[in-house]
């Protein structure tokens, strides 16, 4: 069994996993996090269920500055992303990526389109600056880098002397291969407006085409339990799965994760039960396997006199890094990677915490998260109270399903400790 995962699943993993466009897709994504934390903060303040708090924002009129905010951080994601992605891969291949981002970015606005009012004039629409621009962000992120990388690989582009500062340089540098890559776009633009394709919009013809089978995958149960799967395997593989599959369902959750905090700003009734919060709040507690679980089993463990010295030393060294969802630790040093025996325990656990909350908030029992995203190192029945916008019902379920998750694991850490102690009675003879 590890003869074969490592002769001929560790290869393709980790070739997943050093995807340029991946990584790019990752990392350019990433780069909206802190502004969408930011946002969170912002949505939380201003719609915090106390009702004398609510009464207090609105009587001074501080909603619609904290909403102000919120879209200047949140709602601006897709744009970040258009920059970030261009930005990342453009720097894999040595290139200028801030050169390549800007240009993306132009590009990105481009392909918008806009809103005409007589009185205020031409504007573009706050939501495509947001969650719903993120599959154009991606697709002319990726395209315009790659372009960009070309034209600089080919020594199309104007060189001025060394004497130049840098900065004025590679701004000449950059500009042959902007002026293509920005021709390019607006020409596809004209051409989608002329012939009405998705009513002109490049955003609603790019959700056609995306967003139907990534929905499949990052928007409903039985996808969300195929990406768990995936994500359990590349980690026990020692690939970081998250990175390989989240990179590529991403843009459904945090679309969905918008689409709720829309909703929830509205008073309306929240569209979607799987968002990022969803995910990292509720299924992932612990880090990847849910293994906040696997944690507090060894510590149940640990405590029991005749446990092994293996045991009594890595529970506390697991449990401070596992409260806050930090899970090297117990995948490096138990360890769960490559373990056979905790296998089945790692893939499971999250699943359940999935399909449990999932059913829990379709029937009404659990609030359904508000579009607030959470720091990813805030520790579970926190988060949940956080995550569903101030309700103790996602307390209450994580509470549960961390209850799950224990006795998931137990049983078969109890397989690893016998192992521990029969090693350590050999040492001893």
């Amino acid at each position: 069994m590890n003869e074969f995962i490592n002769e001929k699943m560790m290869p393709i993993a980790a070739r997943v996993s050093q995807n340029k466009i991946l990584v790019a897709i990752r990392n350019g994504i990433t780069l909206a996090l802190p502004l969408i934390i930011v946002g969170s903060l912002l949505l939380i303040i201003s719609s915090f269920p106390i009702d004398a708090w609510v009464e207090f924002l609105t009587k001074h009129g501080l909603v619609d500055i904290l909403i102000k905010g919120v879209d200047g951080t949140f709602g601006i994601m897709g744009l970040v992303a258009a920059f970030g992605i261009a930005h990342a891969l453009a720097v894999q291949y040595d290139k200028d990526g801030v050169s390549a981002g800007i240009i993306s970015v132009a590009s990105f606005l481009i392909l918008t389109p806009h809103i005409v009012n007589e009185e205020a004039g031409a504007g573009i629409p706050v939501a495509y600056m947001g969650a719903k621009g993120l599959f154009v962000a991606m697709v002319v992120g990726i395209i315009s880098a790659y372009i960009f990388t070309w034209f600089i690989n080919h020594n199309i582009q104007i060189k001025l002397p060394e004497s130049v500062p840098p900065a004025v340089a590679k701004s000449f540098s950059a500009l042959i291969p902007g002026a293509s890559i920005i021709i390019m776009w607006l020409v596809i633009y004209a051409i989608i407006q002329k012939t009405g394709i998705a009513s002109g919009n490049i955003h609603d013809l790019l959700m056609q085409i995306f967003g139907g089978p990534l929905g499949l995958l990052g928007g409903t149960l039985g996808g969300t339990v195929i990406s768990i799967v995936l994500v359990s395997t590349f980690w026990f593989m020692g690939i970081h799965g998250a990175n390989v599959v989240n990179s590529v369902i991403m843009p459904i959750w945090l679309m969905n994760t918008d689409a709720n905090r829309v909703a929830f700003q509205a008073g309306e009734e929240l569209p979607h039960i799987i968002t990022q919060p969803f995910m990292e709040s509720f299924v992932y507690m612990g880090g990847g396997g849910a293994t906040l679980g696997l944690v507090i089993a060894i510590v149940i463990t640990a405590l029991k006199k005749n446990s092994s010295r293996v045991t009594k030393g890595i529970a506390p060294l697991t449990l401070a890094p596992g409260i806050f969802n930090i899970n090297e630790p117990a995948m490096f040093g138990l360890p769960i990677v490559l373990n056979v025996s905790l296998i089945i325990p790692f893939i499971l656990a999250p699943v359940v915490n999935a399909v449990v909350t999932y059913f829990a908030m379709a029937t009404g029992l659990v609030h359904g998260t508000v579009g607030v995203v959470i720091p990813w190192t805030m520790p579970p029945i926190v988060s949940g109270f956080l995550a569903t916008g101030g309700h103790i019902s996602g307390s209450i379920i994580q509470i549960i399903c961390l209850v799950l998750n224990v006795l998931i694991y137990l049983p078969f850490f109890n397989v690893v400790e016998r192992q521990n102690r029969k090693n350590e009675a050999q040492e001893e003879v």
